[in-house]
């Protein structure tokens, strides 16, 4: 084969090489999160993409499993009237990664996470059926991530809803609480997105009672022995 010739192929088959390439990006699964739900939405046409479905326990481990959107009745209202819905993000994007070999993004969409911090994501729905809210906690189950960083998803939460007008409160430490290598963070915020939406976001880096970085027992380093949390909520008001 002629030299020119030979230049030639190599070229085309470096051209068919960067488009099955570009055909394998554009063949990536979509992913919705928690942030696509659309408050005030009737939970019937809540989307379908998100799976394990069950009744949840205040930003906790799910409970009652359920089969769609529509049987929310069989959770318990919590004192505002809210029924929470518990669920997951589909992992079919992180196995699309897997068999893509990217790593990167094997881990952005490995579990149920917002900017890379695992957490439990749930609906709030009314009695009329409505969409009345969104919660976003932080997942101390999830061991992907170091748990004593959960509570810098703060940093996130605020700059997405915008860092002004939030109204933020500093607690002080209650009896038994102790700082974490001598800092704590006792934060309570709210913002008042539009006049039919609240936000409030809770944050918290500390020692909870009985919780020390050694065991008074034996001088040996504890470990986990801390509270790290961001509790967040956009509710609907009207």
């Amino acid at each position: 084969m002629p030299l020119r010739h030979a230049f030639v192929l190599a070229a085309i088959a470096s051209l068919l090489s960067v488009a099955g390439t570009s055909v394998g990006a554009q063949e990536r699964p979509p992913r919705l999160e928690v942030w696509d739900l659309t408050l005030g939405s009737r939970a019937e046409q809540l989307p379908d993409e998100f799976v394990d479905l069950a009744c949840g326990t205040n930003g906790g481990p799910p409970s009652v499993p359920l089969n769609g959107w529509s049987e929310f009745r069989r959770c318990r209202p919590e004192p505002s009237g809210l029924r929470e819905v518990y669920f997951r993000y589909d992992d079919e994007l992180e196995y699309w990664a897997k068999a893509n070999n990217i790593a990167d993004q094997m881990e952005q969409y490995a579990g149920t996470k917002t900017y890379g911090f695992p957490v439990v994501v749930s609906a709030l729905i009314d009695a009329q059926g409505l969409l009345g809210g969104i919660r976003v906690v932080s997942d101390p189950r999830d061991t992907s991530q170091n748990r004593d960083e959960a509570y810098l998803l703060r940093n996130f939460l605020t700059a997405r809803l915008g860092r002004d007008n939030w109204q933020c409160q500093e607690l002080a430490l209650e009896d038994g609480e102790t700082p974490v290598d001598g800092v704590f963070v006792k934060q309570s915020c709210r913002k008042q997105i539009d006049d039919k939406t609240i936000a409030s976001l809770a944050t918290r880096y500390l020692r909870k009672p009985g919780q020390s970085r050694f065991d008074p027992r034996t001088g040996r380093e504890t470990a986990g022995q801390f509270e790290s949390l961001a509790r967040f909520e956009l509710i609907r008001t009207k």
